[in-house]
């Protein structure tokens, strides 16, 4: 099976009528049975970002296309961690060690 990405959140928040963050999470999948994982990622994306670059034009809420709302998703890193996270619970899990309960300290 091939990674499945949903978005499963989009949600603008408007000011004067136009959208000035959105709050966007995605659901990651693969697998079935025995290989199946899945993981959630989530992001609030503002308009402005921190150093006052504009991250995206405010706009109303219904001139956003969803390739538009996709494009705000940090996708491309999501993926990479994904990947590992798959790789770590799933093709490579740790080797969780084994008690031996019935060892006996030696006498000497």
């Amino acid at each position: 099976m091939a990674v499945i990405r949903t978005v499963t959140r989009a949600v603008p928040h408007e000011k004067d009528g136009n959208v000035v963050s959105w709050d966007l999470e995605m659901e990651y999948e693969d697998g079935e049975d025995d290989t199946y994982y899945m993981s959630t990622f989530h992001v609030l994306v503002n308009s402005i970002d921190h150093i006052d670059r504009e991250v995206f034009e405010e706009k109303a809420k219904g001139e956003w296309t969803r390739a538009e709302i996709i494009s705000l998703m940090p996708t491309d890193r999501w993926d990479k961690v994904f990947a590992r996270q798959y790789d770590t619970v799933i093709t490579n899990p740790p080797v969780i060690p084994v008690a031996d309960n019935a060892f006996e300290l030696p006498v000497a």
